[in-house]
């Protein structure tokens, strides 16, 4: 019978080239780990298997990537024969809970794009960068990308391309158009290559790094924690729309998700409007209510 080692190596060299050399390392210190709690010894059973995962994988994102690396190598030993059922099959995937976005309340949001910032260097440009990652709920890459010919400031819309090379359009308000004309038509230097909309004191197109810098030196001066990013303000964007009442298939299209699901993740941030409506609409829903 084949040893567990030479079974191992067998299978990492069938996915070399159909995997990344990353992934197959990945793989390979899983399974050596696998190997070493089992003596070597080819004894592929549940039990066995719960503990090496209990002894290897002393959380739940780690548990979940080695759980991945034994299915996928188990699956490749039932497909050349040295097993008939999939040991496997029992063994529970840990929940991993996507994390929560962290968004401003409407206050805060105040806070860091009304501040008076007049002798900042570059403040109109900056301003303008973030009434658009919040107005439109953009992604920094979308924001960086941005071009002059993308914009409508009379329809208040611009067409940014995002994930997957997907081109969308998405709108702003009032203030952040009056904060685009501001800069353009004042502090915008004139670029040296393309028409990049948000470019540096040099002419060159404005890089996702500054930007992010941007959005962190503007929270500081208004006192916000140093964790506030440009995603921070999309996910704010998302998150009050949402709580004044937006559907969330609508949200989904203006933040650019192939997916609802990927949306849906907003939701539970409009706890509190729907305690609202319920207080506020159901008959029975105060306790000091009268009959």
């Amino acid at each position: 019978m084949d040893s567990l080692d030479s079974l191992i190596q067998s299978f990492l060299d069938n996915l070399a080239g159909k995997r990344s050399p990353a992934t197959v390392r990945s793989y390979g210190s899983d399974l050596a780990q696998l190997a070493h709690h089992l003596d070597g010894e080819f004894k592929l059973e549940p039990n066995a298997l719960r503990g090496y995962l209990r002894t290897y994988a002393p959380n739940a994102v780690t548990r979940a990537r080695k759980l991945s690396t034994l299915r996928t190598f188990v699956k490749y030993l039932r497909r050349i024969g040295k097993l008939s059922t999939d040991p496997t099959e029992s063994l529970d995937a840990p929940i991993r809970r996507r994390s929560l976005p962290k968004a401003l309340n409407k206050g805060q949001v105040t806070d860091i794009l009304d501040q008076d910032v007049a002798d900042t260097k570059g403040a109109l440009r900056d301003r303008a960068m973030l009434e658009l990652l919040y107005g439109a709920g953009l992604r920094v890459s979308e924001v960086a990308g941005a071009n002059v010919q993308d914009l409508d400031l009379a329809e208040q819309t611009i067409r940014v391309l995002g994930k997957g090379s997907k081109e969308r359009i998405t709108f702003f308000g009032s203030t952040c158009s009056a904060a685009i004309k501001d800069y353009m038509a004042s502090e915008r230097v004139e670029p040296k290559e393309g028409q990049p909309l948000f470019t540096t004191e040099k002419g060159k197109r404005i890089s996702t790094d500054a930007i992010r810098k941007i959005v962190k030196k503007w929270a500081l001066l208004a006192g916000l924690p140093l964790e506030v990013s440009p995603h921070t303000l999309r996910h704010s964007f998302a998150t009050h729309l949402l709580d004044n009442g937006a559907d969330l298939k609508t949200v989904q299209q203006l933040l650019g998700h192939e997916s609802l699901a990927t949306t849906q993740i907003y939701t539970h941030v409009s706890v509190d409007r729907l305690r609202q409506a319920v207080d506020k609409a159901h008959p029975r829903a105060k306790s000091n209510s009268s009959e």
